[in-house]
């Protein structure tokens, strides 16, 4: 059974408290485009994150804010800017990388939340058992490329009846594949 594989570039989740002190009082997200994760989109606004030797301008922040902010960078991007971003799964934060978010009315120091996100796939319970895994497995997946053709291990299945069928990975990783638009991968 194939899914669609996509591509996740750098971006911010923001939480409330964040998000108000990097835009202002009251401040609600705008949302630009729907993703694929159901209730997921990203946004209008844009920040900067600051390393101890580079930043990255204008980063995307996906919405809705969340409960702690988190970064997700390439391990590229990480060294890039001189941050230390520890691959783990999204919402794992504890002893990740430290960083700056400059916003257009202020700016925040975390002291936690930047990490390479753990290459992983969304699936619904019905999806889970179609594939023959479970929450929490970690599987392989091959993904076919025009000469750059790729198995991924470490593959983390997250299972949830709020997500829509589809693996994310970071754009080192979909480099090193080759990947395109609509590219497609099946567990091995």
């Amino acid at each position: 059974m194939k899914f669609i594989v996509e591509t996740s570039a750098r971006h911010v989740h923001l939480s409330q408290e964040h998000l108000e002190i990097l835009f202002g009082k009251g401040y609600e997200l705008t949302k630009k485009k729907e993703l694929s994760q159901p209730g997921q989109f990203a946004c209008e606004e844009r920040v900067t994150i600051v390393g101890s030797k580079s930043e990255f301008k204008g980063v995307s922040i996906l919405g809705p804010v969340r409960k702690a902010t988190q970064v997700e960078l390439s391990l590229t991007d990480a060294r890039s800017i001189g941050i230390a971003a520890p691959v783990k799964e999204s919402g794992d934060i504890a002893g990740s990388g430290a960083c700056k978010i400059v916003g257009p009315v202020g700016e925040i120091d975390i002291a936690e939340g930047v990490i390479a996100a753990k290459r992983h796939i969304h699936a619904t319970p019905a999806d889970a058992e179609q594939l023959g895994v479970k929450n929490g497995e970690i599987v392989s997946v091959k993904i076919d490329t025009d000469g750059r053709s790729l198995v991924f291990g470490d593959v983390v299945v997250r299972v949830s009846e709020t997500y829509a069928l589809a693996m994310h990975i970071d754009t080192d990783e979909s480099n090193a594949a080759g990947c395109g638009r609509e590219q497609h991968g099946e567990i091995v």
